[in-house]
């Protein structure tokens, strides 16, 4: 039985245009490899073992991609009013805000505020509802926020 990867519509199309790109590159690649086959002796070739190498990270890539795109599932929004996926959360902790959008482990990106349900952050918020006061374990230890607002 395959794995369900709940990706937003977004998500899906960045995953597709990645695809596109990455299957864009193995002609390139395909022209390093048989350049670095002139040079000579394999063995000892480290410009076709870095070809061969990239070769494998991109179909790997490309594969992963595919089966996320096949086993996915587009997340529609949770219950109005409760975090679920998909929902964009603005929380506060003293006098500093943070937004977050909770998405499928697939898509997270902390640095681009996507955090997945199945992170620290995202588990504590799942469900929870504006005005609530949620309880973070962080490695700086616990924090409390309180949710401002979902959408």
């Amino acid at each position: 039985m395959n794995k369900v990867y709940q990706i937003t519509e977004a998500g899906k199309n960045e995953l597709k245009d990645e695809l596109e790109t990455l299957k864009g590159r193995r002609g390139e690649i395909a022209e390093k490899i048989a350049e670095a086959r002139d040079y000579g002796d394999l063995s000892e070739n480290a410009e076709y073992d870095a070809a061969r190498e990239e070769q494998g990270i991109v179909e790997t890539r490309i594969a992963e991609i595919e089966n996320i795109l096949q086993n996915a599932a587009i997340i529609t929004g949770g219950i109005s009013g409760q975090v679920g996926l998909g929902s964009v959360v603005e929380l506060m902790t003293g006098s500093k805000t943070a937004v977050y959008t909770v998405v499928g482990p697939v898509e997270a990106d902390p640095l681009e505020g996507k955090v997945s349900n199945e992170s620290p952050i995202g588990a504590a918020l799942m469900g929870k509802k504006v005005d609530d006061t949620v309880e973070i374990n962080t490695p700086k230890g616990k924090l409390e926020y309180k949710i401002i607002s979902i959408k």
